[in-house]
């Protein structure tokens, strides 16, 4: 797959945002998607629900998975300035979107002991949430950067610095994919649908092509952004 010729430029964030994101290893946009797409991205997630046979590797028991990286909103939502340039604050350096996929946990489902995505990689990952979110229905938790000791062993999870997040449809949560993480379980069913979004620095491109079938990417990923 040929790259864009011309890369696309990412402005910075504020330096307020640049700030909290340094200190903490994650942001969280309130508003961020445009109230008029939002009910456009509800659907697409729940055309893409299907069945388990969709996906090329199995899924998770417990969430609702969704297939909706070809969808016009989706991708105009992967690039929403705000969310873009959170992540070069992160990769501080050439990047592209490798995959966005939609999940939800399902009642009494989702739960996840805290955990590292992407150990030495420096992706970056991103949660679109299209329902309001809060610990009632599998809200995510994180350690911020200052308060993580640098080990989650699942045997002994630093649950104490771990924070709830919660908030309302159209928010943005972008953190450093190595960040202590994890979903919390969704007690009273209330849906809690969300993208998830995998930013990562333009030298891992061609590991991620290697996979993209497995990982059921279909989009188009050729675009390079800029910090």
């Amino acid at each position: 797959m040929s790259h864009c010729l011309t890369p696309t430029r990412v402005a910075p964030l504020a330096a307020d945002q640049a700030a909290m994101l340094m200190r903490d290893g994650y942001l969280l946009l309130r508003g961020a998607v445009p109230e008029d797409w939002r009910e456009a991205l509800r659907a697409a997630f729940d055309a893409g629900v299907g069945t388990g046979d969709q996906w090329a590797v199995p899924r998770g028991t417990g969430w609702r998975h969704a297939l909706v990286d070809l969808d016009p909103t989706v991708q105009r939502t992967c690039r929403l300035p705000p969310l873009l340039a959170a992540a070069a604050g992160i990769l501080a350096g050439p990047f592209f979107l490798a995959q966005v996929e939609g999940r939800e946990p399902l009642r009494d489902g989702g739960h996840q002991p805290l955990h590292r995505d992407g150990v030495g990689t420096n992706a970056v990952a991103a949660l679109v949430f299209l329902d309001a979110y809060g610990p009632d229905n599998g809200a995510t938790r994180v350690v911020p950067r200052h308060l993580d000791q640098g080990l989650v062993d699942p045997a002994e999870p630093d649950e104490a610095s771990s924070l709830i997040l919660a908030g309302e449809a159209g928010d943005i949560l972008v953190f450093d994919a190595d960040l202590p993480h994890g979903a919390t379980l969704n007690r009273t069913g209330a849906r809690r649908r969300s993208l998830l979004l995998s930013f990562m620095p333009e030298r891992m491109r061609e590991a991620q092509e290697s996979c993209r079938a497995l990982r059921n990417v279909r989009m188009d990923t050729s675009e390079v952004f800029v910090p």
